[in-house]
């Protein structure tokens, strides 16, 4: 077989190309010799694709903070706000930073701020049994945390953290019967909160980005910013640097509260909340951001378009929210539908031609992204599987220049987090541990010749295997300005077979492959790294993610349904050179 790159290259004019390849016709196949020992050679084992990088410049160069977080308000509600200062959350925190950490979602708007100090006063009820001696237990370690300087770390007793699970067990079923019912209880951010929910962000070098009640109303159907104005008073006083928003998916309100707030009366709001920031001289400055609109369905669209149309030029990025699917998914195999995969393109086609038709080049965030809302599924989204559509995500919000993601949940209830209630790392995280060292962002576009199918009439072709490039992550020390980092998810059920060319090819490659680890296949909770399982070494010691050195013009073996990323060493790209 003899495939020549350079006769007719496929440029893509975006940051990766996603690509399924078929068998060649031209083959001949041989039935390997009697007794020989050698390897039968199926016919999957010739699939081959030829790739390489435009090096000479970017496509798009995103937010240092692509990759972020989110925290649900609902941690006030189940006690785990209380338990942000442990060492061992504040380091996994740290380990995806730089980051913003939005604090919002549903219950962004039941949120009411009360500038006391109370500790227990408007926390949310626990079993009897315990509660007293629990509150007591919280008061004795709030009076340790405030003794500290700097950062306020605290190693909680396993009992008490028993405890906590107890008490987040019993109120995530109230929480999912509100989300169930769509009748939502409102939660109160004491002083106390605040200062807990900031020095956790601070701790852990994310920037954080606080959400306002935008339900609450004057008679006139006016924003009532009173208690948005005490919020800014107090953290002002503090010194706390944060940004802002308002509300969350206003879309949605009629739904969830029976009430309507049109997107003319939402664009009023948002330029009085610029006008009150303006007012606090220490936030007079600050960044604001919104309207975390719904995904791009028919009324979402119309707020979104309204929006822009009367304060696009308010906010500082244009925010809007995407989920995959709801927590009815029962099967393994949605996570791993390539036209499930793809409604993601076409969500951000149509919010981009909506506010380029606006404000072109405005900055774009996708929030609230996970694999499920609804809490997600156990056993599915906090999976391996979900990471196909996590990476995904982040490979396809790169190709179109979406500025920021963020990623709900870091840590809450239910199935759709990063890090679960025993602070142990799900494999999102470690998949965007990996993200996060590897990769810059500085998007490159892919150029990809071989062994491809071609288009049929009538016929969508569904691309299974996906493969994204970026410069190398600057603050990798491991590797030299100049290095490419190539990250591939291969959802065939079948090995699949890569060969650097072109600009890449005959360079030493770094491989990091994830694999699901223990015999639970892609439901497995827990990740390999080249063969090694991820654990933490202790609650202030990540282990040490060691690539595999394969040797310059090696091919790339993916393994079926399996994420790799690939670190080109010393290629000296100089788009990654500045």
């Amino acid at each position: 077989l003899r495939i020549l790159i350079n006769s007719s290259p496929l440029w893509l004019a975006s940051v990766a190309l996603m690509v399924q390849s078929v068998i060649s016709t031209s083959s001949t196949y041989r039935r390997p010799a009697p007794g020989g020992g050698g390897k039968r050679t199926g016919l999957m084992e010739r699939t081959l694709i030829l790739l390489d990088v435009n090096t000479r410049s970017p496509v798009q160069v995103l937010n240092d903070n692509f990759l972020s977080l989110q925290l649900d308000p609902s941690i006030i509600k189940d006690g785990w706000l209380d338990f942000l200062s442990s060492k061992r959350l504040v380091t996994l925190a740290r380990g995806l930073s730089p980051a913003y950490l939005r604090f919002g979602g549903k219950r962004t708007d039941f949120l009411h701020f009360h500038n006391l100090k109370n500790l227990a006063k408007f926390r949310g009820p626990g079993p009897d049994y315990y509660l007293k001696n629990y509150e007591d237990d919280i008061v004795r370690s709030d009076i340790a945390l405030d003794k500290q300087r700097g950062c306020k770390l605290a190693n909680h007793p396993v009992m008490m953290l028993d405890l906590q699970r107890e008490k987040a067990a019993q109120m995530q079923l109230v929480l999912l019967k509100e989300q169930v019912s769509n009748i939502y209880s409102n939660i109160t951010i004491t002083a106390r909160s605040l200062d807990k929910l900031y020095n956790f962000a601070e701790c852990a070098g994310l920037h954080l980005v606080l959400g306002f009640n935008a339900l609450q109303r004057n008679p006139d159907s006016s924003w009532n910013s009173s208690s948005a104005f005490s919020l800014l008073k107090y953290s002002a006083g503090k010194k706390y640097n944060i940004s802002w928003e308002l509300g969350n998916e206003p879309n949605g309100y009629r739904s969830m509260v029976g009430q309507t707030v049109n997107s003319t009366q939402l664009a009023k709001d948002y330029t009085m909340l610029r006008t009150l920031l303006q007012s606090v001289r220490y936030y007079s400055r600050a960044h604001l951001y919104g309207p975390n609109a719904g995904p791009p369905r028919k009324n979402a669209i119309l707020l979104l378009d309204g929006f822009m149309k009367n304060a696009g030029s308010v906010v500082d990025a244009v925010t809007w929210q995407h989920y995959y699917m709801d927590s009815r998914v029962t099967k393994v195999e949605d996570f791993l539908k390539t036209r499930l995969l793809d409604t993601l393109t076409e969500q951000i086609t149509k919010v981009l031609k909506v506010v380029n038709s606006h404000a072109p080049g405005k900055k774009v965030w996708l929030g609230g992204v996970g694999p499920a809302w609804a809490g997600g599924t156990s056993n599915l989204s906090d999976t391996y599987a979900a990471g196909f559509l996590w990476l995904n995500t982040l490979g396809v919000a790169a190709m179109h220049g979406i500025d920021v993601v963020l990623r709900h949940s870091f840590f809450d209830y239910g199935y759709t987090h990063l890090v679960d209630q025993h602070f142990n790392p799900l494999p999102d995280y470690w998949f965007s541990l990996v993200f996060k060292r590897l990769v810059g962002p500085r998007v490159l576009a892919v150029r990809v010749a071989g062994l491809q199918r071609k288009p049929q009439p009538g016929r969508v072709i569904r691309d299974k295997l996906r493969i994204y490039a970026h410069c190398t992550s600057f603050h990798n020390h491991n590797y030299v300005k100049g290095s490419i980092t190539i990250y591939i998810i291969n959802l065939h059920r079948s090995r699949k077979k890569i060969k650097l060319a072109g600009t890449l090819r005959n360079k030493t490659v770094h491989q990091y492959l994830l694999q699901p680890y223990g015999t639970d296949g892609l439901h497995a909770r827990s990740v390999q790294l080249n063969g090694e399982k991820l654990l933490m070494v202790d609650n202030e010691t990540f282990p040490e993610l060691k690539p595999q050195t394969l040797r310059a013009g090696r091919t790339i073996a993916m393994p079926p349904m399996t994420i790799g990323f690939y670190v080109i060493k010393n290629i000296n790209a100089y788009a990654c050179r500045r």
